[in-house]
């Protein structure tokens, strides 16, 4: 018939894109078992961070959520671009994404500066540098790839 378009071949390219792509989803940050040397669980201390511990006289300092608000826009633009670079393939998008976000998570933990500590913390660590004592909260982001 002139005039009508098949659409039989669209669709079995769009399903072989949909079979690719598979039914996962990826995990960035601060995973349930991560610990530090005492037990203490490091999500549990990046929260902290994040939202403050007012108990404790200490702020806010949200490195999660400035970094989300700072990257989200540029995250579809990466996901087509890894889709089409890695043929469709689900988890190699989500695992090469999930090691863009905590690149980008732990840049936010070392760039964070503000509000600075105070003067009594800064005495007790010996520098002036928020959210790094020992390192470990920093290099405890993980990336978890699951298939649903």
């Amino acid at each position: 018939m002139a005039g009508q378009l098949d659409t039989s071949k669209i669709k079995a390219a769009l399903d072989r894109i949909a079979d690719r792509l598979g039914h996962g989803h990826v995990a960035v940050g601060f995973m349930e078992n991560a610990t530090y040397p005492d037990g203490e669980l490091v999500a549990g201390v990046a929260a902290k961070n994040e939202y403050g511990d007012p108990a404790n006289h200490q702020p806010p300092r949200p490195f999660f959520r400035q970094m989300i608000a700072k990257e989200k826009t540029g995250w579809p633009d990466k996901v087509a671009k890894l889709a089409k670079a890695t043929d469709y393939d689900g988890p190699r998008i989500l695992g090469l994404m999930g090691e863009d976000i905590k690149g980008a998570l732990q840049q936010s933990i070392n760039d964070l500066t503000d509000p600075p500590l105070a003067a009594k913390t800064i005495e007790l660590k010996g520098f002036e540098k928020p959210l790094i004592e020992t390192s470990h909260m920093l290099n405890s982001v993980a990336v978890e790839v699951h298939d649903d």
